[in-house]
């Protein structure tokens, strides 16, 4: 498991090196959603950090935080975080996600990762802040998407 901010500087590497630029709320979606399958396909979190259904979608607070400055302006990375080596399997899916999500706008990633039936959809109390996703929810779904 690792930082958030660690997976969001890969994410950052990926679209400089495709000439493109992520804004936080692509760069929060594509963290989150490169977690969910990296439990619905390998069975182990990606991210140590604690995810929320805010009302918007879900949240990993940390990488928020970390990143909210440039609202909806580009990221310039590195977000601030520890060195950690990913595997050849996070960086697999890390790259998966990208290629699969990566050209979505942040109000389209947003959309697809609050749609019902989601774990944001079943985590998210209306009128209430920071309810906790469980990564048992998530895998959940994302197993069911690969099985799919």
């Amino acid at each position: 498991m690792h930082d958030s901010r660690v997976v969001a500087n890969r994410f950052l590497e990926l679209a400089a090196a495709a000439n493109d630029t992520l804004t936080p709320m692509q760069l929060l979606k594509l963290v989150y959603i490169a977690h969910g399958w990296m439990l619905g396909l390998h069975g182990r979190p990606l991210v140590r950090d604690e995810i929320q259904a805010w009302q918007y979608g879900p949240v990993i607070p940390r990488l928020y935080n970390a990143i909210r400055q440039y609202r909806s302006n580009p990221v310039e990375g590195p977000v601030a975080a520890s060195r950690e080596d990913l595997d050849a399997d996070e960086l697999s899916i890390i790259k998966q996600t990208f290629e699969g999500y990566g050209d979505m706008s942040g109000p389209a990633l947003s959309r697809l990762t609050h749609a019902p039936n989601t774990p944001w959809h079943v985590s998210y109390i209306p009128g209430t802040f920071g309810c906790e996703m469980s990564n048992d929810i998530i895998e959940n779904h994302y197993r069911a998407l690969a099985a799919g």
